[in-house]
């Protein structure tokens, strides 16, 4: 699999089939919507987790001095997983998940996975509003000392995350905005 502009047409439409729902949301940020994108439908499809791997590593792999992955439960989990898979063997990844909390048992500690402190991140989020719920992913590695090279979204709501993350000194990249579903 590739990254052509036929995959990257391919994954929209899947997305737009599979993920895009109307409705009444009420979004992470409080907000409400009349529409929501339910990515987990995408990410866990056999061609829409292929397709997402492939676009996530292309932009990975160009930032040539991160080694780790992650992002905050739920939604990257599956990100991280399938990009992480994709590095091997060209460019081999790895991975780590930020808790939203301490389990309070077992390591006790917010970051699960493969991660070294002071080195350079890219963090995942599935889909983005207004950047709060990736600065959870943030606080947890800074903590570490770790830099966040960007953080990478599948679709920007574009309701401030952009803005607000490059408030933090944070650069959001986007594989798709709400607009590219637009009727």
């Amino acid at each position: 699999m590739n990254t052509s502009p036929d995959n990257r047409e391919r994954l929209r439409r899947l997305i737009k089939e599979r993920s895009l729902l109307s409705g009444d949301f009420t979004l992470a940020s409080g907000n409400r919507s009349q529409f929501f994108f339910d990515m987990k439908k995408t990410m866990l499809h056999p061609e829409g987790a292929a397709l997402i791997a492939d676009a996530l590593f292309a932009i990975a792999r160009a930032e040539k001095h991160v080694r780790f992955l992650g992002g905050l439960e739920l939604g990257a989990v599956p990100i991280v997983a399938n990009v992480c898979m994709r590095s091997w063997p060209d460019h081999p990844l790895g991975g780590f998940i930020v808790r939203k909390e301490k389990k309070g048992r077992g390591t006790d500690t917010l970051i699960e996975g493969n991660i070294e402190p002071g080195s350079a991140v890219i963090l995942f989020e599935d889909v983005t509003t207004t950047g709060e719920s990736v600065m959870q992913a943030v606080r947890a590695v800074r903590d570490l000392g770790c830099t966040i090279a960007k953080i990478v979204t599948i679709v920007d709501r574009l309701a401030g995350a952009e803005k607000n993350l490059r408030a933090e000194g944070l650069e959001l990249a986007a594989l798709y905005t709400k607009d590219d579903f637009a009727a």
